[in-house]
């Protein structure tokens, strides 16, 4: 019989969520060594990085966990590991700002940046639209026409 089958959402939902059934299929498949159960088990681990305070701290957990990860021989899991050693240092910045960083700002700009793309569907050039775009985020003045419409 398949171990792997209807077990899906059991290893891809966070245990908080699962329902009664998948928790008893967890625990069945937590039994066997398949990549997919070792893989489960690497994110969950990675989950508790966002639960420390200091920068210090949580580099020193990061550079566990990506040499653990390494180990893994996991090549999914490992290319996440080699991307968080490229980016470790913008990583912990969000340690040091201490959660002083709101992504809203993020957000609102990408929206702005979506809806003008969108306005822009219709510039024949790149340059168009980039100069759309920095107008629109930037708030820099728009150029006086040659021409008047009326």
């Amino acid at each position: 019989e398949p171990v792997l089958k209807h077990s899906r959402w059991c290893l891809l939902k966070r245990p908080a969520n699962l329902t009664p059934k998948q928790v008893v299929k967890l625990a069945e498949l937590m039994k066997y060594n398949l990549r997919s159960v070792r893989s489960h088990l690497l994110r969950e681990e990675f989950q508790r990085f966002w639960e420390y305070a200091s920068a210090g701290w949580a580099g020193k957990f990061l550079d566990e966990w990506c040499a653990r990860t390494m180990r893994s021989r996991l090549e999914p899991m490992k290319r996440v590991a080699r991307m968080l050693r490229n980016h470790r240092n913008l990583i912990l910045n969000w340690f040091r700002a201490r959660g002083a960083i709101s992504a809203g700002v993020v957000e609102g700009f990408n929206n702005k940046a979506k809806l003008t793309t969108k306005k822009a569907y219709g510039f024949r050039t790149y340059e168009a639209i980039e100069i759309a775009l920095y107008h629109q985020l930037g708030k820099l003045p728009e150029p006086e026409f040659t021409h008047r419409f009326w």
